[in-house]
């Protein structure tokens, strides 16, 4: 009898996961063909699928996965547009059960969780201790931290904020060959193995230092490529692995850094006849020290007029036919200070000789309805 491919429902792979897990294993081509698909063009079926119990069924496919010498693949909500979670592979989507809140220190700041929870069930735990999870990306009810992770995604607020990079404390990893590692600052000791690897992470940092300052970009949101700028000595090793899409480890536990709520927000949503216009006034705009600045393009424009549900909010802050809007975002706890800079806003706009292009808002209401057009 011919031996069954590794994607058979019925194949030697299939078989050996279901014997040794207690979590779904999906091989059959409708399940395949759902994770061939993310938000992005691209389509690859995987090799076959594992929703997994718990921590102890991602080590076991893990191990086998390397038996069967098949890619491993972790999966969150599939919103990025990349196609970074679609792939020839095995794919673990820890979603359905690898979600918990594990740790939460509301002094500290801290909270640590599985790489499954989502975004917007973080900030609902977080809400009434006054504290939020500051990378908001628009796919918050359905981005998970485990997938923000590996991306080094960023959010509306990143000018305040920074990216996933700069909110990532520690990441507890599985590597490859099955070895637990803590990746954060202070953390070079532990196993023989840890110790080798954090001690060839340093050897090369010092070996390419001037090459690494010389040819990374110096901008914030810089999300492509390893972030091998982090591993000077002082840096956190953690941060290496933030943006690697899965490639270097699987993260088990993931421990993050919190910010508080501040008590007041304003928005200021700025009109120009030109997508340029837009583009080009945001060098001025950010030196009034704003928490977001967002564009929404005719496009966005045009399709959030069509939707109903949309229809109401955009004639309450949108004036005329702009081809682009930028939403200027002032948040803290001082309300006095917000509106005196949302009066700057508007001020900056006639310098600019945009007169009467923008629109305050200062209802918190409808600044939620506005930021929903957004996403």
């Amino acid at each position: 009898m011919q031996d069954l491919p590794l994607t058979a429902p019925d194949g030697p792979l299939a078989r050996r996961l279901r014997s040794a897990l207690r979590g779904e294993v999906l091989f059959d081509s409708f399940s395949r063909g759902r994770y061939s698909t993310d938000a992005s063009i691209y389509q690859i079926m995987p090799v076959g699928v594992v929703v997994p119990r718990d921590a102890e069924d991602v080590r076991i496919a893990l191990e086998i996965a390397r038996e069967f010498r098949v890619p491993l693949l972790p999966r969150g909500a599939g919103t990025s547009q990349c196609g970074q979670t679609v792939g020839a592979a095995l794919v673990i989507d820890h979603t359905k059960h690898l979600d918990d809140i594990l740790e939460f220190d509301p002094e500290g700041r801290r909270v640590v969780v599985q790489p499954g929870i989502v975004l917007d069930r973080l900030n609902k735990f977080l809400r009434p201790h006054g504290l939020q999870f500051p990378v908001d990306v628009s796919t918050a009810s359905r981005a998970t931290i485990g997938g923000m992770t590996g991306n080094n995604s960023c959010g509306s607020r990143s000018l305040r904020y920074g990216n996933m990079v700069h909110n990532v404390r520690a990441i507890d990893a599985l590597l490859a060959d099955g070895e637990r590692i803590r990746f954060a600052p202070g953390e070079q000791g532990g196993s023989r193995r840890a110790r080798a690897l954090f001690d060839a992470l340093g050897a090369l940092y010092a070996r390419e230092a001037a090459e690494i300052d010389a040819r990374f970009p110096k901008v914030q949101r810089r999300v492509g490529g390893y972030n091998l700028d982090c591993l000077h000595p002082e840096g956190n090793p953690a941060h290496l692995l933030v943006g690697s899409e899965g490639t270097l480890a699987y993260f088990e536990r993931i421990e993050l850094a919190l910010a508080p709520i501040p008590r007041n927000r304003v928005l200021g949503v700025c009109h120009f006849p030109r997508f340029r216009d837009a583009m080009s006034s945001t060098q001025y705009i950010v030196q009034l020290d704003p928490t977001a600045v967002e564009l929404v393009d005719r496009t966005m424009i045009e399709l959030a007029r069509e939707i109903a549900a949309f229809r109401d909010t955009v004639a309450q802050f949108l004036k005329g036919e702009p081809d682009a809007v930028l939403l200027v975002e002032f948040a803290g706890d001082d309300r006095r200070e917000q509106l005196a800079r949302l009066a700057r806003l508007g001020e900056l706009m006639s310098d600019l000789g945009f007169h009467a292009a923008g629109v305050p808002i200062t209802d918190d209401a409808l600044q939620k309805e506005v930021w929903e057009v957004r996403q």
